[in-house]
């Protein structure tokens, strides 16, 4: 009887506890870790501090959910990883959790202490990268249509998720607009971004062109390939000189892995992220396995000011995905060869009465790859539409306890589109 161990409960764990329990016999045991009891979808946060959604809304209970799917259910924060010994420990007490294999799919930690003045909480703007700041950051909200003034909204150097900026000036533009307010309130994004629609990806389609006439079309200001310097409590400071006067202001910050990663060596690069293989198997250690924001990805191109590559959430259920099919194989041989991740993505963007959707395949490109096999970009208010039945179903999947099922994959399909496929045998 084996333990794997998957280390982490959002899109990338989930799922992936999900997959290897429908894929393994019942005799091997699937231990999910989180330091949080419930689920949350993030893509949907930027409602929740815009007030258009309650948080219990994008969220369910974990412990619930791991009982009636199969799993074994352990809340705390992992503080330690040994790859060498095969063991996490867990909480205050570092209780010893052995495992035969681990997937390692925290999500993100956010490097606040990159900038001064960065984060709600020490700082002066923020964030919708977590369920707490998205409470925070509704707060503030509330606070700030009672006294409107300046927003900005911005990516520091070196975030890799631009979507939800974009996604949350334009719904605040469209929110403040019901509220009568817009006119009182001058909107500007600032973006670390080469061009607003780069996307941390090198722009995709006419991403460009699309995103820069819906900014202008809303009157909303943008300062790409702009460097924040420092936060001060009502002004963002640019490396430039320019400063950038706010009542209220949402600046992503850039990722790094949790502090057990970040104190691993062996395992991550001094930032926590983990180099995989095409298997997303750690080079060094066989049984360790990663997935999502945490996975080492370089970026396709360098950028005056740097900026990461985003690793969406597909491309963190692809990698979960893989992971789960490469450690079941090892058990049941039927499951034929290793499978990568084909890091395709579908994102989402709502804009309120209207949204932009954008479909790279993949969203890294392979280094012999001149462009992408796919790459769309529309916009539309079925987008809108779409975005918020998206969350339904997954959050509908996610009680049922479905990682992929067949209709799912069967819409991929319909879109030309896979989320792993077969490793050639000289990458296995």
């Amino acid at each position: 009887m084996a333990h794997i161990v998957v280390i982490g409960a959002g899109i990338g764990g989930l799922p992936t506890a999900y997959e290897l329990r429908q894929l393994l016999a019942t005799d091997h045991t699937v231990t999910l870790i989180s330091d949080t009891p419930y689920f949350t979808f993030i893509p949907s946060l930027p409602w929740v501090a815009l007030g258009l959604k309650r948080l219990d809304q994008v969220q369910l209970p974990l412990p619930e959910l791991a009982h009636r799917h199969g799993l074994h259910w352990i809340q705390g924060s992992v503080q330690q990883i040994n790859p060498q010994e095969k063991y996490v420990s867990v909480g205050p007490e570092t209780k010893r959790i052995d495992y035969d294999y681990v997937v390692i799919a925290p999500g993100a930690a956010l490097d606040l202490d990159a900038l001064p003045g960065l984060g709600p909480e020490t700082g002066f703007t923020q964030s919708v990268c977590n369920p707490h700041h998205a409470l925070l950051a509704h707060e503030a909200w509330e606070k700030f249509i009672q006294n409107p003034g300046p927003l900005v909204v911005g990516a520091a150097p070196g975030a890799s998720c631009f979507g939800p900026a974009y996604e949350f000036a334009l719904l605040a533009d469209w929110q403040l607009r019901r509220l009568g307010l817009r006119d009182q309130v001058p909107i500007t994004l600032v973006t670390s971004e080469p061009y607003v629609g780069h996307l941390g990806i090198g722009g995709m389609a006419h991403s460009r062109e699309l995103v820069e006439k819906v900014l202008q079309q809303q009157d909303i200001a943008t300062c790409a390939n702009a460097e924040i310097i420092a936060i001060k409590p009502d002004v963002i400071c640019l490396a430039d000189g320019e400063q950038l006067p706010f009542a209220y202001s949402m600046v992503l910050p850039s990722f790094q892995g949790p502090t057990f990663l970040r104190n691993c060596p062996a395992i991550a690069n001094s930032q926590g992220f983990i180099p995989v293989l095409p298997t997303y198997q750690h080079p060094e250690f066989d049984s360790v396995y990663a997935a999502g924001v945490i996975v080492e990805l370089t970026p396709h191109e360098a950028t005056p000011i740097p900026t990461g590559l985003p690793k969406t959430g597909q491309m963190t259920e692809a990698m979960g995905m893989a992971a789960a099919h490469n450690i079941a194989r090892q058990f049941n041989p039927n499951l034929g060869v290793p499978v990568t991740p084909t890091l395709a993505a579908i994102c989402m963007s709502d804009f309120g009465d209207r949204g932009i959707i954008f479909i790279a395949d993949p969203v890294q490109r392979e280094p012999d790859m001149v462009k992408r096999r796919r790459c769309v970009a529309l916009e539309g208010r079925w987008v809108s539409w779409s975005k918020t039945l998206f969350e339904l179903f997954f959050l509908t999947k996610m009680r049922w306890g479905l990682a992929i099922p067949w209709f799912e994959k069967l819409g991929l399909k319909a879109l030309g589109l896979q989320l792993v496929r077969p490793l050639p045998p000289d990458l296995d």
